[in-house]
């Protein structure tokens, strides 16, 4: 292997949990807040009943609801959380129920604020869609990014031991850890069509080219195996996908939710939805993985739903950890690693 490409961690990825460590010292655990937002192809500002392959009660957890104060989700979800993840010394308040920028300058003002009085949360998360952003809104959210906001803010980070050299003492930042993360799906327009998204990809190009303009830490959502996409199509976003300024990118096999349309849809036309065994699906996002610029870092690469929410569990209850564990020695077995099948313009040749 080219020792130039083995990444944080010693591995042949580029991994968001390393590259969130390497940044700031410790891991940073992300802990979900539902704000009370909703979505406007919900509403009937783009559409009714939502994409198609959507139930959001199957992704996020119990603690999470907009009946409760957001400090008060965010005491539960830390009890929640260090029971699971002990080496976390900081936590992220993430807004990833429904569209979390879809409302007034003023209430996203209150909320943001709200969520990080809380002495544990060092920053948020801004989950929403490309087209519930405007410039305002934006500036608002690089401003607070920036510090310009909370005078006297700041956090103390304890480093993790795990990673060399990092400094005995806590490490002191003064502005929050602010992150926007895209929900984009596809980066096909016939898809975004079918399934209901009400947005297309030239909208999520536009709103991730503005945010990233405004220094502001920018992650794309993705999922692999929508209707009408073959594997040769899913290989092929990856071009567009190193085009957009990301930091990272979130990847989800397709489940098929309980009573959502996309279940209706699959049980009537099974032939257009293109489905993977587990190794199938290794081996897919390894090549993935060969064709991805290495300065993108893999926040995940498949997804987890309660068993109780979907038609069925092709995979087992192969837990994310294991799944990790289960492509790095792909990677390892392939020796191959990110980046790997990359064209280089003949510019850029020696």
């Amino acid at each position: 292997m080219d020792k130039r490409m083995i990444y944080p961690g010693g591995r042949r990825y580029n991994a968001y949990v390393d590259y969130l460590r390497q940044k700031y010292g410790s891991r940073l655990q992300k802990v979900v807040i539902d704000a009370g937002f909703t979505c406007p192809n919900r509403d009937g500002s783009v559409g009714r009943g939502g994409c198609t392959f959507c139930d959001n009660a199957a992704f996020h957890p119990a603690y999470s609801s907009a009946a409760k104060d957001i400090l008060t989700q965010i005491d539960e979800g830390l009890e929640f959380h260090r029971g699971r993840y002990r080496n976390a010394n900081a936590y992220l308040a993430y807004f990833q129920a429904y569209s979390n920028t879809y409302g007034s300058l003023e209430k996203l003002k209150r909320d943001y604020l709200r969520a990080l009085e809380h002495p544990s949360v060092v920053g948020i998360v801004i989950g929403t869609r490309p087209d519930c952003v405007d410039g305002e809104k934006l500036d608002f959210i690089a401003e607070l990014a920036q510090g310009k906001i909370l005078e006297g803010w700041h956090r103390e980070i304890v480093p993790d031991k795990r990673i060399e050299g990092q400094a005995e003492g806590a490490r002191s930042i003064s502005s929050p850890v602010v992150i926007v993360e895209y929900g984009i799906e596809s980066c096909y327009d016939e898809t975004l069509r079918r399934v209901n998204r009400g947005h297309d990809f030239a909208c999520a190009r536009k709103a991730v080219q503005m945010t990233a303009e405004r220094g502001i830490e920018c992650g794309g959502h993705f999922m692999l195996g929508l209707p009408g996409e073959s594997r040769e199509m899913m290989l092929g976003e990856c071009e567009a996908i190193n085009s957009l300024p990301l930091t990272s990118v979130k990847f989800h096999q397709l489940q098929i939710v309980r009573g959502t349309k996309m279940q209706k849809e699959f049980e009537e036309h099974p032939e257009e939805f293109c489905r993977f065994t587990l190794d199938e699906y290794l081996d897919f996002f390894t090549s993935m993985l060969e064709r991805l610029r290495p300065q993108i870092s893999i926040e995940r690469f498949a997804g987890e739903i309660p068993p109780r929410f979907v038609t069925g569990t092709p995979w087992g209850l192969v837990r994310n950890a294991e799944l990790v564990r289960m492509l790095e020695a792909r990677l390892e077995s392939l020796d191959t690693w990110q980046g790997r099948r990359l064209r280089i313009p003949e510019t850029q040749k020696e």
